[in-house]
């Protein structure tokens, strides 16, 4: 073939270290701004982002040119140093390490932007642990439930 056309998109969750509550929601636009440039200067598109006080998620459409976890790795790594700089968490802030990482059809998009964009409704309902457990569970990922959360 000539050339490579791919569509991939990941659904990538990850957490604050201890899932402390250290992201501040008053900044939110900003920091979503910020990881949109982080992931567009790895050469991806951000295509959907929210970060709620102890977690964050990200839709990311992938460009087979690059490894997921290269990403998120960077995205984790340039979004600490920011928060320091930004002097707004008087806390230390730290990343768990590790991230959930779930694939989605272009059809199932939509549906799953909306689910992120909407973070704040489900979290009235249920904690990032059982969130993460449903996600798990959803997508039939095997884990060892003592390094799931750390």
């Amino acid at each position: 073939m000539a050339g490579t056309y791919s569509q991939m998109y990941a659904h990538c969750v990850w957490a604050v270290k201890q899932r402390k509550p250290l992201i501040p929601t008053k900044f939110r636009q900003e920091i979503h701004r910020f990881f949109a440039a982080v992931v567009k200067n790895r050469g991806q598109k951000l295509i959907e982002v929210f970060c709620m006080p102890d977690h964050v998620h990200l839709i990311i459409g992938f460009r087979p040119n690059i490894c997921i976890s290269d990403v998120v790795r960077d995205v984790k790594r340039e979004s600490s140093i920011y928060f320091r700089e930004q002097n707004w968490i008087t806390d230390k802030f730290e990343w768990q390490e590790g991230f959930g990482c779930f694939t989605c059809s272009h059809k199932e998009l939509d549906a799953v932007c909306a689910y992120v964009r909407n973070q704040e409704e489900h979290h009235a309902k249920r904690d990032f642990e059982e969130e993460y457990m449903l996600l798990m569970k959803h997508f039939e990922v095997e884990y060892n439930e003592r390094y799931l959360l750390g």
